[in-house]
């Protein structure tokens, strides 16, 4: 794939997704049943807007089925699932319409909590539209309005999941197809530091004395939303939470306000300073134990700690009634290591939120410097 990105210096190749080589395995497959004849190049478009034209391998046809793959490019980016062979089956139906399934390789959903249906395959909302899209396109300019049944595999994706958090997510056998993009952007972890140093010296270079610092867009789309807050001076840190602090305060700022979302704020509280899952996936333990230490049944804890994601651990402490104690002392250890590793030389503050249920939390610090960041006249 011919298309790079540009940071500090440095031209970064960028790559596509599964969702994609889904995707155009689909539409090549349906394509090749339906006309009889085989696709050398297939073209679909991306939620990103960029066009992707690809090559169609292993094809098999026959006349009651076709199959064929996509090899995975991921560009520059480090990805386990690099060069992989994405397959897709198609099949006419008696029925009509499009039916999706999972083959080898890509992962069941067992658990509650994800954006894919228990029992299904795990195949997230943008592939599927996508592929529905593509595959769409495919059957009307052939004139076919009869049903189709598509089946995508990733016959390496069974050890591959062996590597990644999917078996304690519920999603067993394989990967998940993924991509809210279709496009890979590569996350060179150096790139990304720099860039974010380069965001808080043109701060400084300002005379912003006060950052206001987001993970990514979750935490700017709410805080421009529910907030109200001047995000002109804001910064992105990504998962850099230990980079960030430390260039604060070398490059003299007097405060640090972090917003962010539960799942990856939580992991603050357990000291963890590069929030990335490869490093650290703990979204559930400390809940689970002040929970207890609040006075949560052990069968509580459990059921908390076996939570795939922080708003069900926030629904079952609501429900339990400890929810504002338990979230107290999760602040509070947030605020203990975003001050320890300044060394007591910033002051600091964060603000958690959920975009189920708001704000969930605050450290002690929050509400003085979100003042600094008001948008005038609010």
């Amino acid at each position: 794939m011919e298309e790079y990105q540009f940071s500090q210096g440095k031209v970064l190749r960028c790559g596509y997704t599964t969702g994609s080589c889904a995707t155009a395995a689909s539409k090549a497959a349906v394509t090749m049943l339906l006309t009889g004849e085989r696709v050398e190049t297939v073209r679909i478009d991306t939620p990103k807007g960029i066009v992707l034209d690809l090559e169609p391998l292993d094809v098999e046809m026959t006349p009651e089925y076709v199959s064929c793959a996509i090899r995975k490019d991921s560009g520059d980016d480090p990805d386990d699932t690099n060069g992989v062979l994405v397959y897709a089956r198609a099949e006419r139906t008696d029925g009509s319409g499009i039916e999706l399934e999972g083959g080898v390789g890509v992962g069941r959903v067992t658990k509650p909590g994800l954006a894919c249906a228990v029992g299904g395959p795990a195949i997230n909302p943008t592939p599927r539209r996508m592929i529905t899209q593509e595959v769409g396109k495919a059957m009307e300019a052939a004139g076919y309005n009869g049903g189709m049944k598509l089946t995508i595999s990733i016959p390496a994706g069974v050890e591959i999941a062996k590597k990644t958090f999917n078996p304690r997510l519920g999603i067993i056998g394989g990967l998940s197809v993924l991509g809210t993009s279709g496009i890979v952007e590569p996350m060179s972890e150096k790139a990304l530091i720099e860039t974010m140093y380069v965001e808080i010296r043109a701060q400084k270079a300002r005379g912003n004395k006060n950052l206001l610092v987001f993970f990514g867009n979750y935490g700017e789309d709410f805080t421009r939303d529910e907030m109200k807050l001047d995000l002109d001076g804001h910064v992105t840190c990504s998962n850099f939470v230990g980079e960030l602090l430390d260039y604060a305060v070398y490059c003299g700022f007097e405060t640090l306000l972090l917003i962010g979302h539960s799942g990856k704020l939580v992991k603050v509280a357990q000291g963890v300073m590069n929030t990335h899952s490869k490093y650290a996936d703990c979204r559930t333990e400390l809940f689970a134990l002040e929970a207890m230490f609040h006075g949560a049944s052990v069968e509580v804890g459990r059921e908390i700690y076996g939570c795939l994601t922080t708003d069900e651990v926030t629904k079952i402490l609501k429900r339990e009634q400890i929810f504002e104690p338990v979230m107290d002392k999760v602040t509070e250890k947030i605020d203990f290591y975003m001050q320890h590793r300044v060394h007591g030389k910033i002051k600091t503050a964060a603000l958690m939120f959920s975009n189920v249920y708001g704000i969930l939390g605050k450290t002690k610090y929050a509400d003085e410097l979100i003042q600094l960041h008001k948008q005038k006249g609010v």
